[in-house]
């Protein structure tokens, strides 16, 4: 498995579509705790205002992503508007979950530059002015395949802030953190994660820390606590997700997740039952 994908197999995408079609006049979109936005701007010209960021003016057909919530708003022609596609994004493990935090606050990418979006654009377009069983399900798919498309995008050329979307494109950080993120159990003390990368501890340790802005233990637990989550989510109990990421008693894996989030593990696991937040971080 390739290393976007093995992120991605532990960090779930969820898109949601709420609206196809024309876009005239001003639109505000409020801030939401828990998800990202999306904009496919088919035909323009269209405007992104956001609070104490310079306006964004597109007049070509465009990909917009904001990966964490932020108020902005939308302003196009009275006459003749904007077509547009739009959706919300959620990451599994909550907003500050790797992949968004390795991204700047708008990623702007012209669809000329995402091969095949032409063909997607097409089937979205036919599923939203038709109404067929699944149609909702079916945008929602379309929507997660072209945020992993624009990923891709992100990844090879190299627009990032750092975090764990630099760390997988670099040819040898990224093997580590596949190795991580494949058997979070493992040992991984800093030999072992820097051999996985083919490097020296010091060279290893400086470089994971100038790339994704955290050191490798720090990461590495991290990692754990997400996948941790992911697994309780699932149905494992406390001490089975604990050990299951390489814990070796329940109250070790308690005070690294109090440490990490702020809350414990009961507490957290509570408070998604109930829909509250994913993580307190």
């Amino acid at each position: 498995m390739d290393a976007l994908s093995s992120v991605l197999s532990r960090i779930a995408l969820r898109a949601g579509v709420f609206y196809s079609g024309n876009l005239c006049g001003l639109h505000d979109f409020e801030h939401d705790v828990f998800k990202g936005h999306l904009h496919l701007i088919e035909r323009g010209p269209i405007t992104l205002h956001m609070l104490g960021q310079a306006d964004v003016h597109l007049t070509e057909p465009t990909v917009l992503f904001l990966p964490r919530p932020q108020w902005h708003r939308l302003s196009a022609d009275d006459g003749a508007g904007a077509d547009v596609v739009c959706g919300t994004i959620a990451l599994g493990g909550g907003v500050h979950n790797p992949v968004s935090a390795s991204l700047p606050d708008v990623v702007q990418v012209p669809l000329s530059a995402l091969p095949g979006v032409r063909a997607l654009l097409a089937l979205m377009r036919q599923e939203a002015f038709q109404e067929q069983p699944g149609r909702q399900a079916v945008l929602d798919r379309l929507c997660e395949v072209l945020i992993l498309q624009l990923l891709r995008h992100c990844m090879a050329q190299g627009i990032t802030s750092g975090g764990l979307l630099a760390g997988l494109a670099d040819p040898k950080l990224g093997k580590a953190l596949r190795a991580v993120h494949d058997d979070p159990a493992q040992d991984w003390d800093l030999p072992n994660m820097a051999a996985a990368a083919s490097m020296s501890r010091a060279r290893f340790a400086h470089h994971f820390k100038a790339v994704l802005g955290h050191t490798p233990a720090h990461y590495l637990s991290q990692w754990r606590i997400q996948t941790a989550q992911q697994l309780m989510q699932q149905g494992q109990s406390i001490q089975q997700a604990a050990h299951a990421v390489g814990y070796g008693s329940a109250s070790a894996f308690t005070r690294a997740f109090v440490r990490e989030l702020g809350i414990s593990p009961g507490a957290w696991l509570m408070a998604t039952s109930k829909g509250g937040p994913q993580t307190q971080h």
